[in-house]
């Protein structure tokens, strides 16, 4: 391969092969409800976060619901997801300050948004791509685990990897590419019996082409 942008076109046209609907999996009608959904994925899955979004903003739906609402009565109504105490508290310190000091609207710049209770780097950057289109590549678990496993990165921090995968693609195409890989790792990249014996970029993976020479090394 001649240089990163190269890798990086190769990896974004084999992946378009086999991710159909390079989308959010999460269910949401505006910035808010984004924000509020990315906040409970938090080592929680999309499936189980849209259960429980799904009766959640039937009855609250704006800033002003949640900022009057006490931690416990929010944590019943979050409590299937994990770490459910700390982002019920943050959720509505966050509907707090978004009423009080952005007239009850989710900002759409980063350093506003890492400002709010509860907001890091990934949450910030995933309102930024799906809410508002805006260029990020937000680095969750799946991202960073197909990275290593290609050899993009070696590392195990989400910072370092994004600023290295910024490297290998044009800035229109992050959000792209976030979405690309991170659905490419939920669904065959997988943390635990990854798909590769058929996988679309197996020719160009360090893990596969590893776990293949040990593999021939035992026969």
């Amino acid at each position: 391969m001649k240089n990163k942008h190269d890798f990086g076109t190769l990896l974004k046209n084999r992946l378009a092969r086999v991710i159909e609907s390079p989308v959010s999996e999460l269910e949401f009608s505006n910035e808010f409800e984004l924000l509020v959904a990315v906040m409970l994925s938090a080592q929680c899955t999309d499936k189980r976060v849209n259960m429980v979004t799904r009766e959640l903003f039937k009855k609250y739906k704006t800033p002003n619901d949640f900022a009057r609402l006490s931690q416990s009565e929010l944590e019943n109504n979050i409590k299937s997801c994990n770490y459910y105490h700390n982002k019920a508290k943050n959720i509505i310190l966050t509907s707090q300050m978004l009423v009080e000091k952005f007239g009850g609207q989710v900002p759409d710049d980063y350093d506003s948004l890492i400002k709010l209770p509860g907001v890091g780097n990934k949450t910030a950057n995933v309102v930024l791509v799906v809410g508002f289109g805006k260029s990020a590549f937000p680095v969750d678990t799946h991202v960073l685990r197909v990275s290593n496993r290609l050899g993009i990165v070696n590392t195990d921090n989400p910072t370092e990897c994004e600023h290295v995968l910024c490297e290998y693609f044009d800035p229109e195409d992050y959000g792209l590419m976030h979405h690309l890989i991170l659905l490419f790792g939920r669904y065959n990249c997988k943390a635990k019996n990854p798909n590769c014996s058929d996988c679309v970029i197996g020719d160009i993976c360090k893990f596969k082409i590893n776990t293949s020479t040990m593999q021939n090394m035992k026969k």
